[in-house]
């Protein structure tokens, strides 16, 4: 029987896969630091201009929510089904059996209206959420040791064993010629971590105990956030994806320079970031699927340093000169990178949801609907060309 999304049946259709973060309800291990009901909507909603013409704070038309309502996931459901988004991506974080920010997926989507309704996949956010926001000191490095995830080939296993039951076997769970779709978010800490040989077996183990339960092909895992220049004394990561198993690479927000100018221009970034899909794919020698970013703001995360800003997220850098039309365009040109040069035809928006590092499609006060409208309109412009080459 055909999965309700199998990819491997719309191959020659655009597919758009949006992030979902989690995060917007309150989290118990931030509590007695930031108090009882706190969530990141207290930073997004009073995010401070940090300069003339700063866009700040970036206001939700519909209002903030709690993503833990059923309401709010039929409400998102409902969004991205008339906006032509064809699956959310949920970021899933699991530490060694301990899990977070779950509420959202597994009570509000799945128990209410999801499990046999809008499709969706996971991408293991493999570290920690931060207990403390805004950030307030200056760390010397970006993520802290402390939120780094560690994982063994046993640990791995059983996060897919539990995701098996959580989510793989469900029927609008997306997969690829029967295989489940999972993304591991930080791909590169994870063979770090483990070593080239162990994450071999980690991931040829998960694909064999799932092709055991049933599913043709076993997994169809997908690196995220490779980076084409490997670090001082570390090897080149981008030749070593496909050696550990992994069957594909993306990103989740590939549009910055990390560590370059302060304010840095959304079509500028576009256009040098677009011309890279090709060599992420040539280099890995594996399908890329693009990943289009909306914007990018984290300053809503840092607190408000008098004299100088650290060079580093979430102060470091901000994007300005985004629009919908910008963001549609180039979501176009990402359709039509992976129809041409992939087995199916994937992209994925960042996000759905990222409203405190001003990544999102939701409704805004700037832009209204235009974000979501530059989805469907995107998908339609590639749409139309295919039907008419199709009755030609």
């Amino acid at each position: 029987m055909v999965e309700p999304m199998d990819l491997f049946y719309y191959s020659k259709r655009p597919i758009i896969g949006a992030y979902y973060y989690t995060g917007w309800h309150p989290l118990k291990e931030r509590e007695k630091h930031l108090g009882p009901n706190w969530t990141e909507w207290e930073l997004v909603l009073n995010a401070p201009p940090r300069f003339d013409g700063h866009d700040q704070p970036k206001i939700p038309l519909l209002g903030p929510y709690d993503d833990r309502r059923p309401e709010t996931l039929r409400l998102q459901q409902s969004l991205a089904r008339s906006f032509g988004i064809d699956f959310f991506c949920f970021g899933a974080f699991w530490s060694r059996g301990e899990r977070f920010f779950e509420a959202p997926l597994d009570d509000a989507f799945l128990k209410n209206g999801g499990a046999e309704g809008f499709p969706f996949c996971v991408m293991w956010a493999n570290r920690l959420p931060r207990k403390v926001l805004p950030v307030k000191i200056r760390p010397k490095e970006v993520i802290e040791e402390s939120r780094r995830v560690t994982t063994d080939i046993d640990d791995f296993l059983n996060l897919i064993k539990t995701f098996e039951k959580l989510y793989f076997r469900r029927r609008n769970y997306v997969k690829f010629k029967g295989a489940p779709l999972f993304l591991i978010f930080d791909s590169t800490f994870f063979l770090r971590e483990l070593g080239i040989d162990s994450a071999r077996t980690a991931i040829l183990e998960a694909k064999r105990y799932l092709a055991a339960c049933g599913y043709e092909g076993g997994l169809y895992i997908i690196a995220v956030n490779p980076v084409l220049n490997s670090s001082k004394g570390q090897p080149d990561f981008m030749a070593l994806y496909k050696e550990a198993g992994f069957d594909a690479i993306t990103h989740y927000v590939f549009l910055p320079h990390w560590k370059g100018p302060y304010v840095q221009d959304y079509e500028e970034l576009m256009i040098e970031r677009s011309s890279q899909w090709q060599l992420f794919r040539e280099r890995s020698n594996m399908p890329y699927f693009p990943s289009v970013a909306t914007g990018w703001d984290a300053t809503p995360r840092g607190a408000i340093f008098e004299k100088k800003r650290p060079k580093r997220y979430p102060w470091w850098p901000i994007v300005l000169g985004n629009s919908p039309e910008l963001f549609s365009k180039y979501l176009v040109k990402a359709l039509k990178f992976s129809l041409k040069e992939n087995p199916i035809g994937l992209s994925f928006v960042a996000s759905m949801n990222e409203w405190s590092e001003g990544h999102y499609l939701e409704p805004c006060s700037r832009f209204g609907f235009g974000w979501l409208r530059g989805v469907l309109e995107a998908k339609q412009r590639i749409e139309g060309v295919h039907t008419s080459l199709n009755r030609s």
